[in-house]
């Protein structure tokens, strides 16, 4: 595994991997359920929601956390999951729904926890902003160096959660990122039917704090935006917004036929991957060596391979584990 202290080669490891680990999800999530797509068949059933295409997002800002920072992310949370180092193994385990996942397999894949990192998600929209702005705000009254973020989606911002925690994060200059992950596309609804404004980054000027726009899907781009939102907050300076353009590669969900995007848009997004385009970056200035990219890329693939082998191996939750999980033990029948 690469260092942060080469983190080009960190993000792009990151990367990679997190494009191996939805390729395979993505496989293993059809089966059964063709050739009549029946969500509830499978060895995962349920919703689907792949993060391919923003892996730069993901990579860019966790390249400056620690595993004492706070993050909150999406329904659609596996590539920051993956770059905060959510414990991968415990992870696949849980979207197979299996007893040795991160919440004994009874979360799912929009319900990923893992407080040995400080990462938690949630399929509610702009539910993560509160949380983190509360973990922000024990950071502060404590003392203690850290920062919080909260990912969403560019539709979230226009939900009234969005606008009561970025307010707080203002007020009391706390240490938090907001990281928006603009895709395009709210599930079917597009950016310029629901937003008032082109970029959701000029919303910023309504708290007084600094706002970024990174174009391009550009993974070194989000580094250094995230660098300098990371280092006020770590100096006390307060809140930084930073709205990020990107693109999705696959649907809103696994089985979205996505008939609302324009024809040639995908082939279009899939010529601007940033995955191979940092591949070929790294190598064109010598950063790194084509076969060292094939190790890096090869034990990405191995460590994958092995959390899915061991998920699919698991015990299935014992049927009285969902009653515990949900009802506090002991308590005197109504």
């Amino acid at each position: 595994m690469t260092s942060k202290n080469n983190p080009e080669l960190w993000m792009y490891e990151r990367m990679y991997k997190s494009r191996h680990f939805e390729e395979r999800i993505e496989a293993i999530y059809l089966e059964g359920k063709t050739p009549l797509f029946n969500m509830a068949n499978g060895p995962i059933p349920g919703e689907m929601h792949l993060s391919n295409g923003q892996e730069p997002c993901a990579a860019g800002v966790c390249a400056h956390l620690t595993a004492a920072d706070f993050v909150t992310a999406t329904h659609r949370p596996h590539h920051i999951a993956i770059a905060k180092g959510v414990d991968l193994n415990a992870m696949t385990a849980e979207i197979f729904g299996k007893a040795t996942g991160l919440s004994g397999g009874l979360g799912g894949h929009m319900h990923l926890f893992d407080p040995r990192v400080n990462f938690c998600c949630s399929g509610i929209i702009a539910q993560g902003m509160g949380p983190a702005v509360g973990a922000a705000l024990a950071f502060k009254m404590r003392g203690e160096p850290h920062v919080a973020v909260a990912y969403v989606g560019e539709a979230a911002v226009n939900q009234g959660a969005w606008h009561e925690a970025m307010n707080l994060a203002a007020v009391w200059q706390l240490p938090f990122v907001c990281i928006i992950e603009d895709n395009a596309w709210g599930i079917s609804v597009s950016k310029e039917a629901s937003t008032a404004v082109k970029t959701n980054d000029v919303r910023s000027a309504s708290y007084g704090i600094p706002g970024v726009h990174v174009p391009g899907n550009d993974p070194l781009k989000v580094y250094e935006a995230a660098g300098d939102a990371v280092r006020r907050a770590r100096d006390g300076q307060g809140p930084t917004l930073i709205e990020i353009e990107t693109f999705r590669l696959a649907g809103h969900f696994m089985g979205d036929a996505e008939t609302y995007r324009a024809p040639g848009e995908k082939v279009a997004l899939l010529e601007r991957d940033a995955l191979p385009l940092l591949r070929q970056r790294l190598i064109a200035a010598a950063t790194i060596t084509e076969p060292q990219v094939d190790t890096i890329e090869a034990a990405a693939r191995e460590e994958v391979d092995e959390a899915i082998r061991l998920a699919r191996a698991a015990p299935a939750p014992a049927p009285g584990s969902a009653e515990k999980a949900v009802f506090f033990e002991g308590r005197d029948a109504q």
